[in-house]
């Protein structure tokens, strides 16, 4: 078994440990199946690419990590990406959920706060070929008006409250997967789906440790 082999089953094994929490047996199969293309080991530097594979997040800098193999598939599944749509990503770390959702969707749009961050995975992104995705250094509380509105928009890093700027800028239908809470607490992996007349739907799917998310308001 290869070791991006072993990450899959690690999945698995995740998704059945927690199927009482997310209400599934299985992920999307085009999620896993993008999960097992993107090749997670060129989005660390070298001097970690041995932890590429492991069961759990791994330091990429700057106080920010590339997320556990599982929660990237599982918030990737929770947005139920269809291929015409557009993504945005509040979060952009290393690129590497950039990098799944593309494999899925249209066009991803992702912001990172952190510029060496930010120069980092554009680089690492042209050099991979992905072309449907565009990155723009900002703070990303208040999300990128310009595309608006979109078909589901992820947050990875986890925000004391949902920020408005992102239910404003959702499409009716469409999903916000984002954790929320405070550093050094339980914070609840939260699912808000916004209706066709723009009312907002919102379920609590598991707990989680994200770093939390910088910039003017991420610790309001």
């Amino acid at each position: 078994m290869t070791q991006r082999q072993a990450m899959l089953r690690d999945i698995e094994i995740e998704v059945e440990l927690t199927r009482h929490s997310i209400g599934k047996d299985a992920l999307d199969p085009r999620v896993m199946a993008a999960m097992a293309k993107v090749p997670r080991e060129r989005f660390l530097p070298d001097s970690l690419r041995h932890l590429a594979f492991r069961d759990g997040p791994v330091p990429i800098g700057h106080g920010q990590t590339i997320s556990q193999p599982y929660i990237v598939a599982l918030m990737t599944d929770l947005l139920a990406p269809e291929p015409g749509d557009t993504i945005l990503e509040i979060g952009t770390g290393s690129g590497y959920q950039a990098a799944v959702l593309a494999e899925l969707v249209q066009r991803v749009y992702t912001t990172e706060i952190v510029e060496p961050l930010a120069t980092e995975a554009a680089e690492r992104l042209s050099r991979l070929g992905y072309r449907n995705i565009e990155l723009r250094r900002c703070d990303g509380y208040g999300g990128w008006p310009e595309h608006a509105p979109y078909d589901g928009i992820v947050v990875t890093a986890a925000a004391p409250h949902i920020p408005q700027p992102l239910i404003e800028q959702l499409k009716p239908g469409g999903r916000l997967v984002i954790p929320v809470g405070l550093p050094g607490e339980i914070q609840e992996l939260e699912v808000v789906e916004k209706t066709k007349d723009g009312g907002l739907h919102t379920r609590q799917v598991l707990g989680v440790a994200f770093v939390p998310l910088t910039g003017g308001h991420g610790a309001d």
